[in-house]
């Protein structure tokens, strides 16, 4: 479910890259040839975004379209069909939930109902506050570790209805909660701990 401009959000009337920005983005540039960078408009994209409190204006996108010398309508075929690209605000912190069929499969229906309760939206709205946007997403490539959710940047993993709720409620406080498994297990390890190799001894 794809964040998109409602009628009332207004589009800002031009954009511009900070210096620090626009130094990066001739360096994403840099790494193509001549006339084959167009294909540094995803970073670019990316960079405007997190530029833009992490959602893409149409001014933005026309920007990107100069400095790569793409037509505009190009770049909006970008930023459309990823759903990595938000094209309208989203809140402070942008809780993507995954409910593809593995995390569907481990209980995604209740860490979907925990967002719901703790910040009081549904699917695809924002707090009044603008702390929290809430969506339903398709695969994040972490079936091991289902379900799991992505907030901004950070993935939360083995998620129950209680752990959903604890992470939601740390940084409705202010707080980092640690991301990756919230079962205590490393990485994607089998849930119970290493079962082989445990004794294993390397030759050098």
């Amino acid at each position: 479910m794809k964040r998109v401009p409602a009628p009332n959000e207004i589009q800002p009337d031009s954009f511009a890259f900070t210096p620090e920005n626009l130094e990066k983005a001739k360096q994403h540039i840099a790494k193509y040839p001549p006339r084959r960078q167009a294909s540094a408009v995803m970073p670019l994209l990316d960079l405007a975004q997190r530029q833009h409190e992490n959602w893409l204006p149409r001014a933005a996108m026309d920007a990107v379209a100069e400095m790569l010398e793409m037509p505009r309508i190009r770049v909006y075929e970008v930023a459309t069909f990823y759903t990595m690209y938000n094209l309208a605000p989203v809140g402070e912190h942008f809780v993507q939930v995954c409910t593809t069929t593995p995390c569907w499969l481990r209980g995604s229906d209740d860490v979907v109902s925990a967002c719901k309760s703790k910040t009081g939206v549904e699917l695809g709205e924002t707090t009044a506050d603008r702390k929290f946007t809430v969506i339903e997403v398709e695969c994040l490539g972490a079936c091991a570790n289902a379900p799991m959710m992505q907030i901004n940047d950070a993935y939360y993993e083995d998620l129950t209805a209680e752990s959903t709720a604890a992470v939601l409620d740390a940084l409705a406080k202010g707080e980092k909660p640690k991301a990756g498994p919230q079962s205590g297990r490393r990485g994607s390890e089998p849930a119970g701990g290493p079962t082989t190799l445990q004794d294993y001894i390397g030759d050098g």
